[in-house]
C-alpha cells in the first residue's frame, strides 16, 4: 500500500498561451513561437501534489521530471499574458532549474510550492520566494 498524495494542480499550459501565439503566428517572424506553443499544448503536462512536482513533456510527452520539495532552494514567477498565466522557475539544491511555462493559476501554484518547500527544508518562506 503506497503513500497517498493530494493533487493541488494537474493539467497542461494555459490555453491563452496557445491562442496568443497562434495569433502571433500570422506574422512569419513569430512562427517559431507558435510552433513552441502548439507543442506545449499537445504534450506538456504539470502535476503539483503535496509531495512533489512532476512535469511530463518532450516528444509526445515521453519525458518526465519529478522534484521533491526538499530539493527546492528558490522559486521565481514571471507574469505572462497580462497576468492570466505565468512562468515559474524552480531552482534545486544542485543548481539545476525546472521551468514551468504558461502555468495557469501561477500565483496559487507559486505560493503552494513555496509553502511546501519551506516546510520540507526548514528555510523561511521569504528566502525561497524571489519575485
Amino acid at each position: 500500500m503506497g503513500i497517498r498524495e493530494t493533487t493541488f494542480y494537474e493539467g497542461g499550459p494555459h490555453i491563452g498561451d496557445l491562442i496568443f501565439n497562434i495569433l502571433l503566428g500570422f506574422t512569419v517572424i513569430c512562427l517559431p513561437l507558435t510552433v513552441g506553443a502548439v507543442v506545449r499544448a499537445l504534450w506538456l503536462r504539470y502535476k503539483i501534489t503535496d509531495r512533489r512536482i512532476s512535469v511530463s513533456g518532450g516528444w509526445q510527452g515521453r519525458e518526465r521530471t519529478d522534484v521533491v520539495y526538499a530539493e527546492v532552494v528558490k522559486i521565481v514567477k514571471v507574469a505572462r499574458g497580462v497576468g492570466l498565466w505565468g512562468d515559474i522557475v524552480v531552482t534545486l539544491r544542485d543548481k539545476s532549474r525546472l521551468e514551468m511555462r504558461a502555468m495557469p493559476r501561477y500565483r496559487e501554484v507559486y505560493d503552494y510550492i513555496a509553502e511546501r518547500a519551506a516546510d520540507k527544508t526548514g528555510v523561511p518562506i521569504e528566502a525561497i520566494k524571489t519575485r
